[in-house]
């Protein structure tokens, strides 16, 4: 079964590290008619007639060149202009990246990955301006992929390691097997998902993802499974998915990040899902994905 998240990971991009400092090279790639490139103000961008729009170097405004890789045969860039374009632009114009999903859903394979590798760096650079050492004021250098300052302390971006997990309580497999969703107070009403939540210093992903479910819902897992990963730059994160199997099920919110949570049976599931009463996480994310591979099919509705 190939899994909704997938659809953003397949086919990526050779990232070609070792031109990122050759001038020459770079030079030679931009000016080839070819080469495609992504216009990023601050950390947003404009599509167009439902698409990732991507324009040739001489199309492509005066900003700071990303070099993302090469892919079928070309070269891939981003220029990144001042967050000010998108701003003084019509609202709804130029586009977050979670306003971009249902593109990327859609749009060729090879466009995910290459958006996402621009937009985390976007995001990156546009956030990290001095250097957490000293203060000094921070330049891009090997196109986009590093900052140094005056004083020789380089940063490299940085991305936070979040678990995402299915927790399931029962015999696998059987009529009576349960998974357990929560949902936050801010949400609309019938909407829920998976719990998740950032690993700690120190702490393995599977302590992770035993902490998390104890502090939200008061849950003790045992048995934690890898079940897979979505780059998901909303800013700076990876999303590794796991199966938690449940010791216990008594719930406990917490009031904080969780305001209700649940145990379904995979029939209360489709029952809740088709009747539109319960409205689960959209297509592409990792989210969907576990409970997907939990219930052992599609499942009507989305975010």
């Amino acid at each position: 079964m190939t899994y909704p998240h997938e659809r953003l990971a397949a086919n990526p991009h050779d990232r070609i590290a070792e031109h990122r400092a050759n001038d020459e090279w770079l030079e030679q790639r931009w000016a080839d008619p070819e080469t495609r490139v992504l216009v990023v103000s601050g950390t947003r961008i404009r599509p167009r007639d439902g698409q990732i729009d991507w324009v040739s170097p001489a199309e492509a405004p005066d900003g700071l060149r990303v070099l993302l890789g090469e892919h079928d045969g070309r070269a891939w860039f981003a220029v990144i202009v001042d967050a000010e374009v998108a701003k003084s632009a019509e609202q709804g114009e130029w586009t977050p990246l979670r306003g971009l999903l249902p593109y990327l859903a859609d749009d060729a394979v090879a466009v995910a990955p290459l958006v996402f590798h621009a937009l985390g760096l976007a995001e990156w650079l546009f956030v990290t301006r001095y250097c957490p050492r000293c203060g000094e004021p921070l330049r891009p250098r090997k196109a986009g992929h590093e900052l140094v300052c005056a004083n020789g302390h380089t940063q490299f971006p940085r991305t936070d390691p979040a678990v995402i997990m299915v927790v399931t309580s029962g015999e696998p497999g059987s009529d009576d097997e349960r998974c357990l969703l929560g949902r936050q107070a801010v949400w609309p009403e019938g909407r829920f998902s998976t719990l998740a939540g950032f690993c700690e210093p120190g702490e393995t992903l599977e302590d992770a993802v035993r902490r998390e479910v104890r502090e939200e819902v008061g849950i003790t897992v045992g048995k934690v499974e890898y079940f897979g990963n979505q780059p998901w730059p909303l800013p700076a994160s990876l999303m590794v998915g796991f199966v938690g199997h449940a010791e216990t099920t008594e719930v406990t919110v917490d009031r904080d990040e969780i305001e209700d949570a649940r145990w379904f049976t995979r029939a209360e599931m489709k029952e809740l899902a088709e009747a539109g009463t319960l409205v689960l996480p959209g297509g592409v994310s990792i989210s969907r994905s576990l409970v997907e591979h939990w219930y052992g099919g599609p499942l009507p509705g989305a975010w």
